[in-house]
């Protein structure tokens, strides 16, 4: 009798010349003392908390863009993608719930119901979670990355 053949599971990721990283040794990061959680801003600990989870929850194409001072909204904004409406909708509900367990403040939710395109206000931090033909059609990253009106562009030579 032949042994059982161990097959790779999609929780494993591995990049040339980089170590081989499963779920398991991903856990094995330290936690952060209550000293060193009191010190950081209730911003930059949701962010974090949306971060990890979104990886863990194997969202695609994250991006984390700060539009402090460009935006009176949120002083951040998470774009990330899942594969189909059932992953966007399980990768939202996710984040509700570590939010929520985190301590913070419950957030609000649009777009659950389809799931095509889920916003999760978090008070300063808001998420965007969308399939990706949704994600292609409405171009965020483009829209928060742009340059401001005063500013000029790389590459733009302006004649004064």
């Amino acid at each position: 009798m032949c042994p059982p053949r161990r097959y790779h599971s999609a929780r494993t990721s591995f990049k040339k010349g980089q170590p081989l990283r499963t779920a398991t040794s991903k856990k094995a990061t330290k936690t952060p003392s209550p000293a060193e959680l009191a010190a950081v801003s209730p911003v930059t600990q949701a962010l974090n908390t949306i971060l990890t989870c979104l990886d863990d929850a194997k969202a695609e194409e994250i991006v984390s863009i700060d539009i402090q001072g460009k935006s009176a909204l949120a002083d951040h904004m998470v774009i990330a993608s899942g594969r189909s409406s059932r992953h966007v909708a399980a990768v939202s509900e996710q984040v509700i719930s570590a939010i929520k367990d985190a301590g913070l403040a419950s957030p609000k939710v649009e777009g659950l119901d389809g799931a095509d395109w889920v916003l999760l206000d978090c008070g300063d931090v808001i998420v965007h979670i969308f399939r990706p033909e949704v994600r292609e059609f409405y171009n965020l990253e483009k829209m928060w990355t742009a340059p401001d009106m005063g500013e000029k562009a790389a590459g733009d030579k302006t004649r004064h």
